[in-house]
C-alpha cells in the first residue's frame, strides 16, 4: 500500500547537528523537517545568516522545512512578554528565510484565573496577527501544563482565535489524562496536522501504536497529508530544557543511541500507515 502521507520529523531527536539530521531523514525516507534545534542552538537562537545556510543544505538534499518547532508561548504568564515577543518576531523572519508555512506555539504556563486566561488570549492574538501578515499558519500544540493542555481548553482557544490552528499531539493528551478519541471529536475541525507520539497512561512514551493514544483511529480520521514524527523514545540533546519539570518517561522503549530510537519510531509509524 503506498504511503498517503508526507512525513516530517523533529530530527534533532536523531542528531544535534544539521548534517546528522539530514542523514537521519534521508535514511528513513522523511522529506520534511519540523525544525527545533540545530547545531546546538534552539531555533529561536539562530541568526538569519545561519537560516540561509540551513536552507541551502536542505535544498541540496531535496528536503524542506514543514514547521518551526518554536518555544513561543512556553513561558509563564507572569514572565516578561516583550523579549519573548521579540524572539517570536525573529523566528517569523527565520521561517520566511526557510520558506516554511507553519509555526508551532503554546499557550503559556501558570494561567490560573480568568484574568490570566484573557491575557494569554491577547498574547496569542498578537502571535496570530503577525503570523497571518507573513503568510504563516500559526498552530497551537496541546502541551502538558500550558493553558491549552486539555481538549476543552484547546477548544476554548480555537473558538476565541479561529485563525489559530491545532497541532494534535496524542501523547500529550494521554499524559494529561485525556481520551484522545473524545479530544479528536472536539478538535478535528481545527486540526492542521498531527504529531506522531504515543504514550501509556503512566506517561511512558512508546512507539506509535503501542500506547493509549489511539493512533490507528486518529489516522483513519485525519484528513491532512503531513505527519510530524516526534519520537521521545530516548533522551536526546536538549530534552531536559524542553520539558522543564515534566519529564517524559522512556520505559522499555529506550535505545542505544538517538539514531536507533529515531529509526524505531519511524519504522513504527510506517507500520501503522501500511496497516
Amino acid at each position: 500500500m503506498p504511503n498517503p502521507y508526507t512525513l516530517a520529523a523533529f530530527a534533532d531527536e536523531a542528531s544535534a547537528s544539521l548534517s546528522g539530521q539530514i542523514k537521519a531523514m534521508t535514511e528513513n525516507g522523511i522529506t520534511n523537517l519540523e525544525i527545533r534545534g540545530v547545531d546546538g542552538q534552539n531555533i529561536s537562537e539562530i541568526t538569519i545568516s545561519k537560516a540561509k545556510e540551513i536552507k541551502k543544505q536542505l535544498d541540496t538534499h531535496k528536503l524542506k522545512v514543514w514547521s518551526i518547532g518554536s518555544p513561543t508561548g512556553k513561558i509563564g504568564i507572569e514572565d516578561a512578554f516583550a523579549p519573548h515577543f521579540d524572539s517570536f518576531k525573529h523566528m517569523v523572519e527565520i521561517a520566511n528565510e526557510l520558506e516554511c508555512e507553519h509555526f508551532r506555539l503554546f499557550s503559556f504556563f501558570g494561567v490560573n484565573s480568568p484574568a490570566k486566561r484573557d491575557e494569554a488570549f491577547e498574547r496569542l492574538q498578537k502571535f496570530v496577527d503577525i503570523s497571518s501578515k507573513t503568510g504563516l499558519c500559526p498552530c497551537h500544540e496541546n502541551e502538558k501544563g500550558v493553558y491549552g493542555d486539555t481538549a476543552e481548553k484547546c477548544l476554548e482557544i480555537h473558538k476565541n482565535l479561529p485563525q489559530l490552528k491545532a497541532v494534535f499531539d496524542p501523547a500529550n493528551f494521554v499524559q494529561c489524562g485525556e481520551d484522545t478519541v473524545k479530544a479528536w471529536k472536539l478538535l478535528a475541525p481545527y486540526v492542521e496536522y498531527l504529531h506522531i507520539k504515543d504514550s501509556m497512561p503512566d506517561g511512558t512514551v512508546v512507539p506509535a501504536g503501542k500506547g493509549s493514544g489511539n493512533l490507528p483511529y486518529l489516522l483513519s480520521q485525519y484528513k491532512g497529508t503531513v505527519l510530524t514524527l516526534e519520537p521521545h523514545l530516548a533522551v536526546f540533546a536538549g530534552l531536559d530544557k524542553l520539558e522543564g519539570d515534566e519529564k517524559s518517561k522512556v520505559g522499555n522503549y529506550a535505545y542505544a543511541s538517538n539514531k536507533e530510537a529515531f529509526k524505531a519510531a519511524a519504522d513504527a509509524l510506517k507500520e501503522l500507515i501500511s496497516g
